[in-house]
């Protein structure tokens, strides 16, 4: 990620842009955790991050709350570090600079690839029986995924499970295949968030997004349903869960994976204001083996191999 920074802004430009500021960011506090970050006494950061899927204002708000709430729970001095991109996540999981992710199924099969001893350990109930919603311009006639052919249209993040991989399945499965049969090649957005939006605005004629974001804006009124609307929810699969590194216990002491998987998998309705973030009202057990139908969807249509 360190390229990504050193430009400088040259004369006559303007101030950079808030996603600059946040590579600069990422780049600090993750230069910090690669050095052992200490705080007051001596004591070493425990580092938690997730994949950048929505509003980067959001995502502080969100993370920021776990991270204080886990500080509380296990007395570790808990920091949440921004990421990037997807990419940068499973990264910085893997050289140990992240030891606690909130990973889509996608990333987190990338994150067990590389770090064998990972744990996916927690999920929400409805990360059990996730959806992708496609939407589509108002107006258009869309009933089903054959007729997206010869549309433009936008995924959101390449490594983006519900925003891509699975929509991506689902397509094919339709006799849709992205590359030859839409309007030009697929475009992938970043984030549900700019996807919802790039449909809204007409810059594409569908997509594909998170059916957690989606409601969540719905409910936020920040959509607009006369410009935009759902055409079709996709089967249930696996998605979201937390992972955590296997050798936290040599890191910051024997039990410490243990009390934090024990602080996640036990909150409860005094923990209301940390849930609502998450739109859950708790997290229920996961297992590394019930990410392997995403492995498989990957490898079978060449996101990993």
């Amino acid at each position: 990620m360190a390229h990504a920074v050193r430009r400088r802004p040259g004369a006559g430009r303007g101030p950079w842009s808030p996603a600059a500021w946040l590579v600069v960011l990422s780049v600090l506090v993750l230069a910090a955790c690669g050095q052992a970050a200490s705080g007051p006494g001596g004591a070493k950061t425990f580092t938690i991050s997730a994949i950048p899927d929505q509003d980067v204002a959001a995502l502080h708000r969100q993370f920021g709350a776990m991270a204080r709430y886990l500080s509380e729970a296990t007395g570790l001095k808990v920091e949440y570090v921004p990421m990037v991109d997807y990419a940068a996540l499973v990264t910085a999981f893997e050289r140990g600079e992240i030891h606690l992710a909130w990973f889509g199924g996608l990333t987190a099969v990338q994150a067990m690839a590389v770090v064998p001893d990972a744990e996916a350990f927690a999920q929400r109930p409805r990360d059990a029986e996730f959806h992708s919603k496609f939407i589509v311009r108002a107006g258009l006639l869309v009933q089903r995924l054959e007729d997206l052919k010869g549309l433009t249209f936008t995924f959101g993040s390449e490594s983006s499970t519900s925003g891509h991989l699975m929509p991506r399945y689902f397509m094919l499965k339709a006799g849709i295949t992205p590359e030859r049969d839409l309007k030009g090649p697929p475009n992938f957005a970043g984030s549900h968030d700019k996807t919802i939006q790039l449909v809204e605005s007409g810059a594409f004629q569908a997509g594909a997004v998170n059916e957690a974001v989606w409601e969540a804006r719905l409910k936020e009124g920040k959509v607009d349903t006369s410009k935009v609307r759902v055409f079709f929810t996709t089967p249930a699969y696996f998605d979201y869960n937390w992972t955590i590194r296997g050798d936290v216990d040599q890191t910051f002491g024997s039990g410490t994976k243990q009390q934090v998987k024990a602080a996640i998998l036990g909150m409860g309705p005094s923990h209301e204001e940390v849930l609502k973030r998450f739109a859950t009202e708790q997290f229920i057990p996961t297992r590394n083996e019930n990410y392997a139908a995403i492995r498989e969807v990957a490898e079978s249509i060449g996101i990993i191999r």
